[in-house]
């Protein structure tokens, strides 16, 4: 039940025979079109070495990350600091080639390819077309690497169905974190043509595109940002930075594994049930659309805070990369929150370059539905990714339409009811566009959203799951949780709503968390644990004071739970892109 993950080795599904004659693309088979390309599925997660080492795994924090600690901290007291970046650099090329060492040949081709376009950009000032045949033959590259490993497949099953070609392709495996390094290396590049990029060191940019934290789904770290640390962060006081960065890292942990993994279990059942043919009543399919939306915030959520506390035990800030979307009032607003540095090189290197808002309204509402679409197959090579990012394109653009009218800055839209108003909304547009990012096809997309619709059944589904759920949910507690293996085949088309208990109760404090409590950076604000946080808290500075006695033990219980879980192989959902 539980989803399988598409970031890993993907298979071509064995085609059909065609028709000789050229097959007529009409509307409906356009639309069909995507379920017979749905997404290149892999097989499980394998045991042993064939698997990503993952923050939230054993081997990662109980050996890996110790002796990389140990190592740093006895190379950060010799006078030379290269010795501690270039131990953080190999253990990071390590880490990378845990899953499959034959990838270290991929990226480190690609480093040195980068180093000497970069080289070559820095030393053709005042040339700038030879300096643009360089940057083009650059991004060709590096692009050329992202679309074969990410998009050959899609590519090539799409011309086969529309075409009726019979193309085919020995399997490919695709790169885990491939788009977050292609992305890095990219800005990279067009800030060296710019003029932006001062002298560096090979091993300073080395470290900057492996280094583990960042290294397999973000956060897009610039090399400004990260650089000018190298000379600074050996020097730091390590004790100090050891504690923050572990404190974090506990908090990111406890998201991921305790709710994040909790809640995947009703959002697993509930999508895998539509892909196998079944139905779901009115409540069970909210059940499993909230589920997820959860499940995917703090999946993100916990791994973003684990990459901010890992790089912090070393020294290194990485930029903050998400600060409760769900509290935001519009969609313009979300994209500040959520994945900022995806917004951000989005924003810089494509938005901006193709005109932003400096040619009139319409070129710019046609720019953010081109540039979000484009964010969206970046997700994934699947119609159903560019949906989604065509969806968040034109909701962006209607946002903006919106806040351009003088009726959107009166008193009846300025005030704490309307915010609170503009908040729920914004929340279930974002929980809706989920569902064909969530979905495997465009068809199963539309048979949940089909059944998100009330009906003249919604009132007795609604009445069932409150029931069970709130009123006689401690009558049976052989009830929670039951192991997934345990779950029948063929779910009743009510069954989450009414049978799969606390889903209900789960949801309610789950969405109270979200909501209403503070997030991890405005809790430790006062330490400034990323950068980029400073001018988004809203006096500045964090909640707590310091770091004592209680906030150990409670992070120590934290942490116990959450590695009671660890059991469970349960990859992060944005290892996937």
């Amino acid at each position: 039940m539980a989803r399988r993950q598409r970031c890993l080795p993907r298979r071509l599904r064995p085609t059909l025979p065609l028709p000789r004659q050229r097959p007529t693309l009409t509307a409906g088979r356009a639309f069909a079109l995507t379920d017979r390309f749905a997404r290149s599925v892999p097989p499980p997660l394998s045991s042993g070495l064939t698997r990503p080492m993952l923050f939230n795994s054993y081997v990662f924090m109980f050996a890996f990350l110790p002796v990389v600690l140990a190592g740093f901290a006895l190379l950060r007291r010799l006078e030379n600091l290269n010795a501690a970046i270039l131990w953080l650099t190999v253990a990071s090329l390590f880490f990378y080639g845990w899953w499959k060492p034959e990838f270290l040949l991929l990226i480190l081709t690609s480093i040195v390819a980068n180093l000497i376009f970069g080289r070559i950009l820095m030393r053709m000032p005042g040339q700038a077309k030879a300096a643009r045949f360089v940057l083009i033959a650059g991004l060709v590259f590096n692009l050329g690497l992202l679309g074969y490993f990410k998009y050959a497949d899609f590519f090539v099953s799409n011309v086969n169905v529309v075409f009726g070609a019979g193309w085919t392709l020995p399997q490919v495996l695709l790169p885990i974190g491939i788009s977050f390094i292609t992305f890095q290396k990219i800005a990279f590049l067009v800030d060296a043509y710019r003029g932006q990029v001062k002298n560096f060191s090979v091993l300073n940019y080395c470290f900057f595109v492996t280094f583990f934290p960042q290294l397999i789904a973000g956060p897009i770290v610039h090399h400004a940002e990260v650089m000018p640390q190298l000379k600074d962060a050996p020097r730091r006081d390590f004790s100090q930075d050891l504690s923050i960065g572990l404190s974090i890292f506990i908090i990111g942990l406890f998201k991921k594994v305790v709710i994040a993994d909790t809640l995947a279990v009703y959002a697993d059942a509930g999508y895998a049930s539509i892909g196998a043919g079944q139905t779901l009543d009115f409540a069970s399919a909210w059940v499993t659309v909230l589920s997820y939306s959860l499940q995917l915030y703090f999946d993100f959520s916990g791994y973003s805070e684990m990459a901010v506390g890992l790089g912090r035990m070393f020294g290194i800030k990485l930029p903050v990369n998400f600060l409760s979307p769900y509290k935001s009032a519009s969609i313009v607003e979300f994209w500040r929150r959520w994945h900022i540095t995806l917004s951000r090189f989005l924003r810089d290197y494509l938005y901006i370059p193709l005109g932003g808002n400096r040619h009139g309204p319409a070129r710019r509402y046609l720019h953010l539905g081109l540039v979000m679409l484009l964010g969206g197959l970046w997700h994934g090579a699947n119609w159903t990714f560019a949906v989604w990012g065509a969806l968040h394109g034109l909701m962006l653009a209607i946002n903006h339409a919106w806040a351009a009218l003088p009726l959107s800055q009166t008193r009846l839209f300025r005030n704490a009811l309307a915010h609170a108003a503009f908040v729920l909304l914004t929340f279930i547009l974002v929980t809706l566009a989920w569902v064909p990012f969530r979905s495997q096809t465009l068809s199963q997309a539309m048979t949940m959203l089909a059944f998100l619709v009330p009906g003249p059944g919604t009132l007795a589904s609604s009445k069932a799951f409150l029931t069970a759920q709130f009123v006689e949910i401690f009558g049976s507690f052989n009830t929670w949780f039951p192991p997934r293996e345990l779950w029948p085949t063929v779910l009743a088309p009510n069954y989450l709503a009414t049978m799969a208990k606390p889903a209900g109760l789960l949801l309610v404090l789950v969405a109270a968390v979200t909501f209403l409590m503070p997030n991890t950076f405005r809790l430790l604000g006062r330490f400034e644990p990323a950068i980029g946080i400073d001018d988004r808290l809203q006096d500045g500075s964090g909640i707590l004071r310091r770091l004592g006695p209680a906030q150990a033990v409670l992070l120590g219980f934290m942490l116990v739970v959450s590695v009671l879980g660890l059991a469970r192989v349960s990859p992060f959902l944005y290892f996937q892109f």
